[in-house]
């Protein structure tokens, strides 16, 4: 065990080997508590479709508003879909939860996905009240490109070009929990030219690119990088990665925190051993109870 200033490490029980598939666990049930409502296909833009629509899980009704938490799901920005919500576990502990769609890469350049995220945080706040839920306590968790979107709006809350439209009010949130999310683009796309051309962290790259242009300027590598939005007043995060990812190296997770940490902002990170991108190690009990944690300390649910 290794323990590093912003590096919190521990071996959960089953934690995945190092072998673990690169692919996202196809099956893991979406579980909420029992009485949970679930609405499904809400459209957080006008004629937003599927592509912009949430899925609202209300647990039982309350004579207090519940805070909220949003699932991003991953897909490297081009698949995933809002059916399965990670954080629905939480609706057993007094969490409303949301899981959202965006548009994905081929019906939309970037920044359209973090736009996208930001008018259905925009969508939530200005329904909370037909909804029951706390406008100032929402919080944001997601893995992959998920998770580089859920790190972007805890650190974008006042970047216009980011912004998008649909609705008023804030986009901002009150805690991220990030799981593997790229954070610097312009150091992931220099990585990648060292390494071979058949290689995991290579066919992201060409992911990465298909999402920001061929040949993207250094400031939409800048739009795309929460590192580079790093300030004080950023909402507290908890990075989870895996010390055997081969798409999104170790070290975007640990820059994003130590640069959060060097800013004044709480942050910390769980580095699961022998971990890849995503698997079963990410999904146990004990990861499960951190997480909930988190949220309901800052989030402030007795």
């Amino acid at each position: 065990m290794r323990v590093l200033s912003c590096l919190l490490l521990i071996i959960p029980l089953g934690t995945a080997a190092a072998d673990t598939p690169l692919v996202q666990p196809a099956d893991v049930p979406v579980v909420a508590a029992s009485g949970t409502r679930i609405i499904r296909d809400l459209e957080y833009t006008t004629g937003g479709g599927k592509a912009r629509s949430l899925d609202l899980y209300l647990p039982a009704p309350t004579l207090v508003p519940l805070p909220l938490v949003v699932w991003i799901h991953g897909g490297s920005w081009r698949g995933g879909d809002k059916a399965k919500n990670k954080s629905a576990f939480l609706s057993a502990h007094g969490f409303a939860t949301a899981s959202l769609n965006y548009r994905l890469l081929q019906e939309a350049p970037f920044p359209a996905q973090i736009q996208d995220c930001k008018a259905a945080i925009r969508f939530l706040r200005a329904h909370a009240a037909e909804f029951n839920l706390d406008p100032t306590r929402i919080g944001v968790w997601g893995e992959s490109a998920g998770g580089n979107l859920a790190a972007l709006l805890g650190t974008t809350d006042r970047v216009a070009e980011l912004e998008g439209t649909g609705h008023g009010g804030q986009s901002r949130i009150q805690a991220v929990c990030d799981w593997f999310g790229p954070t610097d683009m312009p150091t992931l796309l220099a990585h990648a030219k060292t390494v071979p051309p058949t290689s995991p962290l290579a066919k992201e790259t060409k992911t990465i690119l298909d999402l920001l242009g061929e040949t993207p300027s250094a400031e939409v590598q800048r739009q795309a990088s929460p590192l580079a939005f790093v300030s004080r007043d950023d909402a507290p995060f908890f990075i989870l990665h895996g010390d055997q990812d081969p798409l999104v190296p170790l070290g975007q997770s640990e820059a994003l925190c130590a640069a959060l940490r060097a800013a004044g902002v709480e942050a910390s990170l769980l580095v699961l051993p022998g971990a890849g991108h995503g698997g079963a190690a990410f999904e146990t009990p004990a990861v499960q109870a951190r997480i909930h944690e988190f949220f309901a300390t800052h989030l402030s649910v007795q």
